[in-house]
């Protein structure tokens, strides 16, 4: 049925596949792809942030020290987010399930 906002799709078949409950592993990989580039963006802004409190630490050793610990805490936030894009890949691999590039559906589709 053609409406003023599009189609409407069948909630059962929503999906890349039109598999049922397909359309749930999308959404969750849509969110999973978002946080990720969320905390990617806030862990590089964390670390230009410690570099400039490192750089305007004038020698302070206390200073210093709190700026090398929030460059390597986000050092090691990048890391987990890296290693969750690696393992969401090898889990996509394994299933076959699309996660790391879902389809996004839209009203005209």
């Amino acid at each position: 049925m053609l409406g003023l906002f599009g189609d409407i799709i069948n909630p059962t078949t929503y999906g890349t596949t039109g598999d049922k409950g397909q359309g749930l592993f999308d959404f969750l990989s849509n969110v999973f792809k978002f946080a990720a580039a969320a905390a990617g963006i806030y862990m590089i802004i964390q670390i230009i942030l410690a570099g400039f409190d490192y750089i305007n630490a004038a020698g302070d050793p206390k200073r210093l020290e709190n700026a090398w610990a929030k460059i390597w805490q986000s050092l090691v936030g990048l890391a987990i987010i890296s290693a969750a894009f690696i393992i969401a890949g090898v889990i996509g691999r394994l299933t076959g399930l699309n996660i790391l590039n879902p389809v996004i559906h839209g009203p005209n589709q």
